[in-house]
């Protein structure tokens, strides 16, 4: 298990009444009470339409019962095949089933959270993103109600949580890197990555010149902004700014199926309509579900890299303090 004090971790502080203060955080025993929102949108009639993310929710919901001992009664399904309208995926519907999700959760506690849809991005008015752009998701109504941004989802979802309350969450969805706002990105390697800006410039100079053979002039309008603001330096505030107020003391992971810049597969395995992302969650996970974050980052890049060009990611709220302590989804 692991280690049940705060932990504590970079430089100390002068803060309130003078008093020094240093980050910390606090793992979560996952002894406590257990809570999952699973929400699968198939946007049926809507222009492009997908297949496989009702399939996807309803498949993690079965996987969290039967692996790691989630119960259906605490568990809130929203899917756009339902007949009560308070399990559709609208705006406010997901807004709501949000802070359920984290209503009183106590230092213990296993939240989970899995999101399977459409994801896209859009401006960045606050300067904590170093491209430009917060991440969003679609509710089934987006056309009408507007999407949800990143900004948004953490504020309900992670910002309330106290030191030791555990929150996993998935987001089978494109655009999806940072989905939640955390600050921290571990590589395959298990260590912190940081920006590397040349290689952002890089990328956004291939999305203009795509845009451009697309026709699209708003996407090469937006590429060129994300370069300026990269060679301007703009991007590294932006990385200071977040780890300055989006790191939390709960023990909050996020997955996501690719980076920011790429796009998640709804796709077809095993015979049967689902997200690749979801598919390779649930598949790594059962052929071993004692691995550490590190291992199932590598596994889950694995299952994916023959077929998918998209390269899952890992995203923490704090510093892993001792990688070999890091605990995985088997707790949650």
């Amino acid at each position: 298990m692991p280690p049940t004090p705060m932990q504590n971790y970079g430089p100390q502080f002068e803060g309130a009444n003078h008093q020094m203060q240093q980050p910390f955080f606090q793992y979560s025993q996952c002894n406590g009470r257990r809570k999952a929102l699973c929400i699968g949108i198939n946007y049926f009639g809507q222009d492009a339409e997908l297949r496989g993310c009702i399939n996807d929710a309803h498949n993690v919901k079965r996987f969290i019962c039967s692996r790691f001992g989630y119960k259906e009664d605490d568990i809130v399904m929203l899917t756009d095949d339902a007949s009560n309208p308070r399990q559709m995926p609208t705006r406010d519907n997901i807004l709501q089933a949000m802070q359920w999700l984290v209503r009183d959760g106590q230092p213990n506690d296993s939240l989970f959270f899995h999101y399977s849809g459409h994801g896209g991005q859009t401006k960045d008015l606050d300067g904590d993103e170093a491209d430009g752009y917060d991440e969003v998701i679609y509710p089934v109504d987006f056309e009408a109600a507007s999407h949800i941004t990143d900004d948004v989802m953490h504020e309900i979802m992670v910002r309330p949580l106290p030191p030791g309350c555990r929150l996993t969450a998935i987001f089978d969805s494109c655009h999806s890197g940072s989905a939640l706002d955390l600050p921290y990105i571990y590589s395959t390697e298990g260590k912190i990555k940081e920006p590397n800006l040349a290689a952002e410039a890089g990328q956004g100079l291939l999305s203009a010149v795509s845009s451009y053979a697309r026709g699209d002039m708003g996407g090469v309008l937006s590429s060129a902004m994300g370069i300026f603001k990269t060679a301007t330096g703009n991007g590294k505030k932006a990385e200071q700014y977040a780890r300055a107020t989006r790191t939390s003391p709960a023990d909050v992971i996020s997955w996501s199926g690719c980076k920011d810049s790429q796009t998640s597969a709804d796709t077809v395995e095993a015979g049967q309509s689902t997200g690749a992302m979801s598919f390779a969650f649930i598949s790594a996970l059962s052929q071993n579900p004692q691995q550490s974050y590190q291992s199932l980052l590598q596994n889950l890049r694995q299952i994916l890299r023959d077929k998918y060009s998209q390269k899952p990611q890992v995203r923490l709220s704090r510093v892993i303090i001792d990688r070999a302590r890091a605990e995985t989804c088997r707790h949650s």
